[in-house]
């Protein structure tokens, strides 16, 4: 199952995680992990957001490429926007398998 990674550089990643997590969880059931992160499953695939200190870091799972494309393209333009402000990017490095 194809898989990728960002890491965002940002001092707020908690307040970042559960806005998104918010936000897109009135389309896409939301699940609560240990240490303020979340899952979300979306039709086309499985997005994670992690919290840490200086970074908020996010996975997305699809069971294809198109797939994973979608769940990258909603996690990181909703996040991009929630930050557009502190000039926040997401950039995705596919997972080795």
């Amino acid at each position: 199952m194809p898989s990728s990674t960002a890491h965002v550089a940002t001092d707020a990643a908690a307040r970042y995680a559960k806005q998104l997590a918010s936000h897109l969880g009135r389309k896409a059931p939301v699940e609560d992990l240990p240490g303020d992160g979340f899952r979300l499953t979306f039709a086309a695939g499985e997005g994670t957001l992690t919290p840490e200190a200086d970074r908020l870091i996010m996975r997305a799972t699809a069971e294809d490429a198109e797939s994973l494309a979608t769940v990258q393209d909603v996690l990181g333009r909703h996040l991009e926007r929630f930050g557009q402000r502190n000039e926040l990017v997401v950039t995705w490095q596919e997972d080795p398998s």
